[in-house]
């Protein structure tokens, strides 16, 4: 009974016209994306993780599109003794991309933010290796939001 249930499921999101994202059909466009360096602060972790995602080489030559980001960063005390020492900061990434062909028409564009937050404790080394900790984190995320984005742009105008 447990196997003709999953049959059915299969056929039935077989008909729907669900196709799964992350698909070899899609290498071959995002792995052709040149990520341009990002000059923010963590603009290294935001252009590295994408290179990743896009199985990308990270080298311009032979690149059919190429990804622009302009970025943002904030950070925000949010928690306070009653002293007014700050205990923990939300750090604010804001991205704006821009995916062009190589002659500079524009195909796509959006925008992506991301908020992770840390605490201040009394020592500056574990305060600054969580301030670190929580903009890598946020890059990251972001990395894959914007590579999600791309994966689905390529897949609604597929050849």
């Amino acid at each position: 009974m447990k196997k003709i249930a999953i049959l059915a499921a299969c056929l039935l999101l077989a008909g729907c016209g669900f196709h799964p994202l992350y698909s070899s059909a899609l290498d071959p466009q995002l792995s052709a994306i040149y990520v341009e360096p990002i000059a923010e602060r963590d603009g290294y972790e935001l252009r590295n993780s994408l290179i990743d995602r896009l199985h990308s080489d990270g080298e311009k030559g032979g690149k059919r599109y190429i990804l622009k980001i302009m970025m943002s960063e904030s950070s925000q005390g949010i928690a306070l003794q009653n002293d007014a020492t700050i205990t923990r900061y939300n750090t604010r990434l804001g991205a704006s991309y821009v995916l062009s062909d190589t002659r500079g028409n524009i195909l796509t564009q959006g925008t992506q933010s991301e908020l992770s937050a840390y605490n201040v404790v009394q020592s500056p080394y574990a305060t600054l290796s969580a301030e670190q900790d929580a903009s890598k984190r946020a890059a990251q995320d972001m990395a894959e939001r914007i590579h999600l984005e791309l994966g689905a742009w390529f897949r609604r105008h597929a050849k």
